[in-house]
């Protein structure tokens, strides 16, 4: 899928009652929706508690929830920002930048940080470069709130019984 350059990817997940889900808005570089996608709530058993550790959050985030979310969708993104720090481990699947937007004060020591709210995978500096430039194009688009909307939205829809299906923006 090739990147369109700029359509932003924006992730996050809630823990419910039932398990981990996943919500993934992708916007044009205006904010405006062009698609949502969101998962079934995943909850792992006992044995998998177990035997994951303390790899079970990136786990969840990155490769079981966020990887499956990101391979449904048709929108292409020049890159991802997620709000959960476990989620940068998605970039270990992905060839497409991702950011932790981080309202702490101060993000943990295994995370490079490109402003004091975005932070990449220690693994993928050349990242950096992306992000810098979206700053730069994007200075109005304030990133914390799609969060918000995509966290109301997947109220929503599990209220309206939706889940993992892809829901137009324009609907």
């Amino acid at each position: 899928m090739a990147a369109a350059p700029g359509n932003i990817g924006f992730l996050t997940f809630t823990q419910e009652s039932t398990g981990t889900s996943g919500g993934y808005l992708i916007v044009n570089q205006w904010g405006r929706p062009l698609e949502f996608r969101l998962s079934s709530a995943v909850q792992p058993n006992r044995v998998q508690q177990i035997l994951y550790g303390d790899a079970l959050p990136a786990f969840l985030h990155g490769e079981l929830i966020g990887k499956t979310l990101m391979d449904k969708s048709t929108t292409p993104v020049r890159a991802i920002i997620t709000d959960q720090f476990h989620a940068l481990d998605l970039r270990l699947r992905v060839a497409l930048p991702i950011a932790w937007h981080s309202l702490t004060s101060g993000p943990p020591t295994n995370v490079l940080s490109i402003d004091r709210n975005l932070h990449l995978h220690n693994d993928y500096p050349q990242d950096a470069d992306i992000f810098r430039e979206m700053l730069g194009q994007l200075s109005a688009l304030d990133f914390a709130e799609p969060f918000q909307r995509v966290r109301e939205a997947m109220t929503e829809a599990r209220r309206l019984g939706v889940t993992q299906r892809s829901l137009s923006a324009a609907a």
